[in-house]
């Protein structure tokens, strides 16, 4: 069997997952990825057959997007030729992981795919949103990778085609420790803004991870360390807490974990938004921004007691075989549906 697999390499998310994914994947067959957009700062070791810059969000220094920059690196023009380049027709199965071309490609070729992945829970109503909704950001969400089916994953099954996050195999096995520090990942913050704030709080050691240094700097109670997913995945495990953004993969881990948790939503993104609407039921705080107060937030929140842990309803491996079995499926309808259809033209 032939698998195509669309990553949105926008953040360090969809990449961190598809690693933890592809050696499930690769048991029933061959894969090929295509890895779309460029902005994340992680190391793949994937086999990466198509690149593309895709349609990538990008962030300034003070918690929101560069509209400007993602504006100078969107091209209509590329999108559609490379849209109509890419053989979709030439593989049994399509795994689309919030990547517009892919899907572009599909509609125009007519070949059904499935929408794996964090944002396709967003097309059931029931996923939690925050109580005004934002239309663009709504028609985003459920318009930018359209497929023929899906299947989402969230902190909790909010509807029937929802499941548990990815959980690397790593953080599932870990020996929990707590060694009182902070682990940081704020990539919408610049490193200035953030050593400002928190360089403040007494007595507690940060370990922030940055997208700027090149080795490890310590600076008063703040170590800054390149972005490496084994290294953050062993500060999270023998931390007393995590500050990021409100994404999905990392919030989950810390979850997970059971280790206290403190999200910063990227202002005007907003699947952002929403994802920190539901960890608000996991006793998570949420807090808008860093301003002249935020050193305080944090200790206050360093007092509080964590929040509710997340429970995996499915592993991995289940996870994967109902995606391939959701594969099949199409695969078989489409077969069916060409058949018809010359059946059709014979007797016409």
């Amino acid at each position: 069997m032939k698998i195509f697999y669309a990553i949105q390499a926008t953040g360090n998310g969809h990449i961190s997952r598809a690693m933890e994914l592809l050696p499930y994947i690769q048991q029933y067959g061959e894969v090929d990825i295509f890895l779309s957009g460029s902005n994340s700062n992680l190391n793949t070791q994937l086999p990466i057959k198509y690149r593309s810059k895709g349609v990538s969000l990008f962030y300034g220094n003070k918690g929101g997007l560069d509209y400007w920059k993602m504006l100078k690196d969107f091209s209509l023009s590329r999108i559609w030729k490379e849209a109509k380049d890419l053989p979709v027709e030439k593989y049994d199965v399509i795994i689309n992981d919030f990547e517009s071309i892919t899907s572009l490609a599909c509609k125009l070729k007519k070949i059904p795919s499935i929408n794996f992945g964090h944002q396709a829970s967003f097309v059931s109503n029931k996923t939690p949103r925050p109580a005004k909704k934002d239309f663009a950001g709504e028609l985003v969400l459920k318009n930018y990778a359209t497929a023929t089916t899906h299947v989402g994953l969230h902190f909790e099954q909010y509807d029937d085609f929802i499941y548990s996050p990815i959980i690397k195999d790593e953080i599932l096995k870990a020996e929990v420790k707590n060694k009182g520090h902070i682990t940081v990942y704020l990539s919408h913050y610049s490193d200035e803004v953030v050593f400002n704030s928190l360089k403040n709080v007494a007595d507690i050691q940060f370990e922030v991870f940055s997208k700027k240094v090149k080795q490890k700097i310590t600076q008063s109670n703040i170590t800054f360390i390149p972005v490496d997913g084994k290294a953050f995945n062993q500060s999270m495990i023998t931390s007393n807490g995590i500050i990021t953004g409100a994404g999905f993969e990392t919030p989950a881990e810390a979850l997970y974990l059971g280790k206290k948790l403190m999200c910063l939503p990227i202002k005007g993104q907003y699947e952002q938004l929403c994802n920190a609407e539901a960890l608000k039921k996991f006793n998570v705080p949420v807090v808008q921004s860093i301003d002249q107060n935020f050193a305080a937030v944090v200790e206050h929140w360093l007092t509080s007691i964590n929040p509710q842990p997340l429970q995996l309803s499915h592993s991995t491996y289940n996870i994967v075989q109902l995606v391939m079995e959701k594969a099949r499926s199409l695969k078989e309808n489409m077969f069916s549906n060409l058949l018809n259809e010359e059946d059709f033209l014979v007797m016409g």
